[in-house]
């Protein structure tokens, strides 16, 4: 099954991309979502309140997101930390998730992934094709700000990422999402028919 790695930067236009593909019945992994799972684990939250304070858990015993990111966030070293304690239990139900959608007969399927840094690691190495789509800082920003994030927040998060320049040494093709979401949407969907012609899929 090929594994097609959607990556960019906050706000610079994966969810279309991974609609368009999505669209022609690709199946679909999103990292973000499966380190949400995580949270709800009684050992991920009991290693986040340890190194991240007691109150980012609420009077219910669960994760307020929204204070982990900010401590998480807040130096490369915190966000070590973090990744430390979700990567391993993200992995594992990648794999989970790869061995169904092989089991269920799936010829390729879409993997979102946000937090990517470089082929290397354990997760992206799997890649079989990485689409890095890109977009001025600037329209990345407010595109994240318009969707209810806030903009020190979102700055915050960028400079944690890997840059633009990272991204297209590591992708086999690059999509610059200067123009509209229709006009990526189709970009996306011309690769894909050629690349699907291309392979036998």
């Amino acid at each position: 099954m090929k594994k097609l790695f959607v990556i960019g930067g906050m706000g610079a236009g994966k969810s279309t991309a991974v609609k368009a593909l999505c669209d022609q019945g690709l199946p679909k992994i999103d990292l973000d979502k499966l380190g949400h799972e995580t949270h709800k684990w009684d050992s991920v939250k009991e290693e986040l309140s340890a190194t991240f304070g007691a109150d980012v858990l609420d009077e219910n015993g669960d994760l307020i997101r929204s204070k982990v990111a900010e401590r998480a966030f807040a130096s490369p070293a915190e966000t070590r930390k973090l990744n430390r304690i979700t990567m391993p239990r993200i992995e594992q139900l990648y794999e989970e998730r790869i061995s169904e959608m092989e089991a269920a007969g799936h010829k390729a399927c879409v993997v979102e992934y946000s937090a990517f840094r470089n082929r290397m690691g354990s997760i992206a190495y799997s890649a079989d094709v990485v689409l890095a789509i890109l977009a001025p800082l600037e329209v990345r920003i407010q595109r994240a700000v318009e969707s209810g994030f806030d903009e020190a927040d979102v700055r915050k998060r960028i400079s944690r990422q890997i840059t633009d320049a990272d991204r297209i040494d590591a992708a086999d093709k690059v999509f610059n999402n200067t123009g509209t979401k229709e006009e990526l949407y189709n970009e996306v969907l011309t690769w894909w028919f050629d690349y699907k012609e291309a392979e036998g899929l």
